[in-house]
């Protein structure tokens, strides 16, 4: 996090749940200019300027702007956008949070970013409330679950991209009793050595985190639990009646366990948690 001596008085997130999280804290006044994918809280984000995509923002459109700091997201926005904006000397911090713990440190930074501790209280709750759902999850049995977050088609073979363990959205789900059964599958390059079809090459600095699965995978696993998120792909009905399908010799599908949710409550870090923590629990009952 860049160091700063006074908080600063024009920032443009380009990440969704950093702007939620702004707004939530009564930082919002400081935000000139946000992402197309930010949407919360809506009424506010109204009449804030737009600034293209959080991958490849409008760079032009940002300058104009002329903040003192633009927050981005390691995963979501493009690193030569993060070195074209610290050409134009516009000060940017990336953010990476992997686990539940690393997105309440976030929030502790933006106080200290904004040099207050007025909202410190707000923080603190959250806190009880996660340490309370990792109590209950050490006492509740282990529900498996798979969790596809987008889809895809190789020579036929329908594919599914998921996660594994070292990511915040298996993280939050195991506050709630949830085991990932593909917590230790690496992602495998290219993608026919991932879908079993041919040999894989060093992955060098590529991302293992999100492994593409084929239905074989997903049958061997047994998943008792198959959660669709509507984001970053939007999972549909009729997406569910596929997999119902394809899936159809696993546990979560013979008991009517397929279900459609939020996707932002396993994927927005900062002030989202508190909304996860409230819903999430009831798809493991």
């Amino acid at each position: 996090m860049p160091h700063w001596e006074n908080p600063p008085q024009r920032v443009v997130s380009l990440v969704p749940s950093v702007t939620e999280s702004l707004f939530a804290l009564g930082f919002g006044g400081s935000v000139v200019g946000i992402s197309d994918y930010c949407t919360r809280p809506a009424a506010e984000l109204a009449a804030i300027v737009r600034v293209g995509g959080p991958q490849f923002p409008n760079l032009e459109v940002l300058a104009e702007l002329e903040p003192d700091l633009v927050i981005a997201g390691q995963e979501e926005t493009d690193k030569h956008a993060v070195e074209a904006l610290a050409g134009l000397n516009i000060p940017v911090w990336v953010v990476f949070p992997r686990s539940v713990d690393d997105g309440m440190f976030f929030l502790r930074q933006l106080l200290g970013l904004f040099h207050t501790d007025k909202v410190i209280a707000q923080i603190n709750g959250l806190q009880v409330g996660l340490d309370y759902a990792r109590a209950a999850a050490d006492s509740m049995p282990q529900i498996p679950y798979f969790c596809p977050i987008w889809i895809g088609v190789h020579k036929g073979m329908d594919w599914w991209m998921t996660f594994n363990q070292d990511t915040y959205m298996a993280d939050v789900l195991s506050l709630f009793g949830g085991h990932n059964v593909f917590a230790e599958r690496e992602r495998l390059y290219p993608l026919e050595a991932d879908l079993g079809l041919g040999e894989a090459e060093p992955p060098g600095e590529r991302d293992t985190r999100y492994p593409r699965i084929t239905a074989g995978e997903v049958i061997a696993a047994q998943p008792e639990l198959i959660l669709l998120p509507d984001e970053p792909y939007k999972f549909s009905p009729a997406d569910r009646a596929v997999l119902e399908h394809a899936l159809a010799d696993t546990p979560a599908v013979r008991n009517g366990k397929i279900r459609l949710i939020d996707g932002s409550l396993i994927s927005w870090y900062g002030v989202r948690l508190a909304a996860a923590l409230r819903t999430l629990p009831d798809l493991f009952q």
